[in-house]
């Protein structure tokens, strides 16, 4: 739910606090950030990004449920697990070259599903931390989707789907 709500890399979602959370705003902020040396920087950037208001009350849902104090991260597994049990469900449902999924396609995922709804790529990347060449050269396909497929994918997004209102 973090990856697919958020499009943040699995080390990113992992330092994700309570406290890094607006509820009111759908917003949260991402810390602990790829450092790019290539560009020069020595301390991660802080990203600041909208959440859709369905992904915000299932962030409440778990700091109920998990009893979170404001500094407690939310809990995810470590990357090897998740990565384990991803393929293991991608095998269950018969999912074509199952063996080659990880959670980065889950990040992947998220940017071509907001590109595919209309959303201009040069915020989607920034959201993402990329750079527009990056972005278009890894990340953004062409528009594969069917009308039935967007429709499924503005379920699974909710409202951040109108993505380019929010930013």
């Amino acid at each position: 739910m973090m990856l697919i709500n958020t499009g943040a890399r699995y080390n990113e979602a992992m330092h994700i606090k309570v406290s890094d959370v607006d509820f009111d705003r759908n917003n949260l902020v991402l810390r602990k950030t790829k450092v790019r040396a290539k560009k020069g920087e020595k301390k991660p950037t802080p990203r600041y990004i909208p959440i859709s208001s369905e992904f915000a009350k299932w962030l409440r849902k778990q700091v109920r449920k998990h009893k979170l104090q404001i500094d407690d991260y939310f809990p995810m597994l470590k990357n090897p697990a998740a990565n384990i049990a991803l393929k293991s469900i991608t095998k269950q449902l018969n999912i074509k070259d199952w063996q080659d999924y990880s959670c980065h396609n889950i990040r992947k995922t998220f940017e071509c599903w907001l590109v595919a709804l209309g959303n201009d790529g040069f915020k989607v990347a920034k959201h993402m931390g990329h750079t527009a060449q990056v972005a278009m050269n890894e990340y953004i396909s062409s528009d594969i989707f069917t009308w039935d497929d967007k429709t499924k994918i503005r379920q699974v997004l909710g409202d951040l789907y109108a993505y380019n209102q929010r930013i």
